[in-house]
């Protein structure tokens, strides 16, 4: 009975720290990347993963888009760097708790990397990585990284564009609620009640 009333508190004692979260991940399957001089953009993307050190949601969530600025180095075929600037956003649709609507709206906070990559067999992959800044669906300012890779090129090089293969996002902040949670106040007495209801069961155990 003792190890009972030992993980009831730990529970209660837990609850207001398990509901958020300094780090969430975000993986994105498919979509098309589009590109030309005046910049990348991807749509279509299925987001699929959302993952924080206290919750793990997988499924169709939602979607991920961005632009980047112009092509300031390089070349779309070989490599490159775009400007800052665009738009990056992440939206959920409900599923599973996930916020119904844009989770994550931001910009390139810095250059965008453009890389590619030949294989042993001498066809290409691209990666796409660059810094992130912007808000929280709460309003909290954030900032994040996002790592994209393209589907295999075969021989050719990237003309303009892609089907997306996956992509990583990580966003970064202070106390980032991911799921839809009883407010702190909420939480708070439901963790009071517990704590009551651990009173309870210890008084009876004395009789």
């Amino acid at each position: 009975m003792k190890r009972v009333l030992f993980w009831f508190l730990l529970l209660a004692l837990a609850l207001p720290t398990a509901a958020f979260a300094n780090s969430i991940d975000f993986s994105n399957l498919g979509g098309t990347l589009n590109g030309s001089n005046a910049g990348l953009s991807l749509g279509g993307s299925t987001l699929i993963v959302a993952k924080g050190p206290n919750i793990l949601l997988t499924g169709d969530l939602g979607t991920v888009s961005f632009s980047t600025g112009a092509l300031s180095g390089g070349s779309l075929a070989m490599g490159g760097t775009f400007a800052a600037g665009g738009t990056f956003t992440i939206t959920g649709n409900g599923t599973s708790g996930i916020p119904n609507g844009v989770i994550f709206n931001g910009t390139f906070s810095g250059p965008v990397t453009w890389s590619m990559i030949t294989l042993a067999n001498g066809t290409h992959n691209y990666t796409l990585t660059g810094a992130l800044t912007g808000t929280w669906f709460n309003g909290t300012p954030v900032v994040g990284a996002s790592v994209q890779l393209t589907l295999n090129t075969g021989l050719g090089f990237f003309n303009g564009s892609a089907t997306l293969s996956s992509g990583n996002t990580e966003i970064t902040g202070n106390g980032l609620p991911l799921t839809v949670v009883p407010e702190p106040a909420s939480i708070t007495l439901f963790g009071t009640g517990l704590l009551s209801l651990v009173g309870m069961m210890r008084r009876k155990l004395k009789r």
